[in-house]
């Protein structure tokens, strides 16, 4: 089955094309990053408008890379939510109306599920059960996966979640947006050997307590006395790698406090923070501190370039729930609609 993605859940137009006997077949993303740096932020209807003009030459280029007519796709995916109202309506209706000239089925995929699912686009993939680590935009959530569907909240952000905090605390440190990447790209600068650097102490929040729910808002407001005090520039690369070990300290933490409350042995990084290279290094120590007695511990990571939003994910969750179950009628997608607020936990399971 040939599966086309469009995701246009927020700031980056993504298309793709799978194929479940062969795998991604092409996809291609446009990010708006330069377009809303000027504006520290995303402005949604400047984000709504990019889609418009991006989606139809970049569903062009994906088909030409693929060497497949437009009638050759089988079935359409797209994002139905979460995300803005406006971006999401794009997707929606591109996929909809592409749907219905096709007579093909449409299906609406729920963009956390999306994340979710992608490391078993990987070369590795995960096997079911495992707990998942889902950490993208707003949304800082650990959850027990035992299946398509099958998902149960482990713990969740409180306040800010993990994303949040990185691009708060690059604000408060008058980086550009996007805020994690530039926040890690500056901690990066800072050698904790150097015998002279700065030391700053900046707290793990939750991180000892027994539940498995995040905060870190207090986190952001420590960042903030910090700043107040006076920061000289050439002490912010300090601050920021305190920062980034803060957040990461306690994702680490979480996750396996959430491998052994669950007794699972296998653990899933996905979302725009699971491509941030600390993360990824603390996690990779910690099997090697992992108890034997309990078995290897298994950590699965999406690939770097399917850590952000795409549509390669869209396409692949949607292929998963459309061979689980029957979509609309093919020919018969007039009606569509928008989810901007979704819990994940309320897809059904397949």
């Amino acid at each position: 089955m040939l599966v086309l993605g469009i995701e246009t859940s927020c700031d980056e137009t993504g298309i793709a094309l799978y194929d479940t006997d062969h795998g991604l077949l092409a996809q291609a993303l446009h990010s708006q990053v330069a377009m809303h740096n000027r504006y520290g932020g995303v402005v949604p209807e400047l984000a709504s408008r990019d889609h418009i003009e991006r989606i139809v030459p970049l569903l062009e280029q994906v088909m030409a890379e693929a060497g497949r007519p437009l009638d050759s796709i089988d079935a359409i995916a797209y994002t139905q939510g979460p995300g803005l109202a406006g971006a999401l309506l794009t997707g929606a209706a591109v996929a909809t109306a592409l749907a219905f000239s096709l007579n093909r089925p449409v299906i609406g995929v729920h963009h956390l599920e999306g994340h979710l699912l992608s490391p078993l686009l990987s070369d590795d993939p995960p096997a079911f059960p495992f707990v998942a680590l889902l950490v993208s935009g707003g949304h800082t959530q650990l959850l027990q996966v035992d299946g398509l569907g099958q998902y149960t909240l482990l713990g969740e952000t409180v306040d800010d979640a993990a994303g949040e905090a990185f691009d708060k605390s690059a604000k408060l440190l008058e980086l550009d947006y996007p805020g994690g990447p530039a926040l890690s790209a500056l901690a990066a600068q800072a050698n904790p050997d150097q015998p002279d650097a700065p030391v700053f102490s900046l707290p793990r929040p939750k991180l000892k307590s027994p539940d498995l729910d995040f905060s870190f808002s207090g986190l952001k407001t420590a960042v903030l006395t910090q700043v107040k005090k006076g920061l000289p520039t050439e002490h912010r690369p300090w601050l920021a790698r305190e920062v980034e070990e803060a957040i990461t300290d306690v994702l680490v933490g979480k996750s396996l406090k959430a491998l052994e409350q669950t007794g699972l042995n296998r653990l899933v990084i996905s979302g725009g923070v699971s491509a941030n290279h600390r993360l990824r290094a603390k996690l990779t120590d910690a099997v090697k501190r992992w108890p034997k007695r309990r078995g290897p511990l298994q950590i699965h990571f999406p690939p770097l370039a399917l850590c952000t939003d795409n549509g390669a994910m869209i396409a692949y969750a949607g292929a998963r729930r459309l061979a689980a179950a029957s979509p609309l009628p093919a020919g018969e997608a007039l009606h569509f609609d928008v989810r901007p607020r979704w819990p994940l936990e309320e897809l059904p399971a397949a």
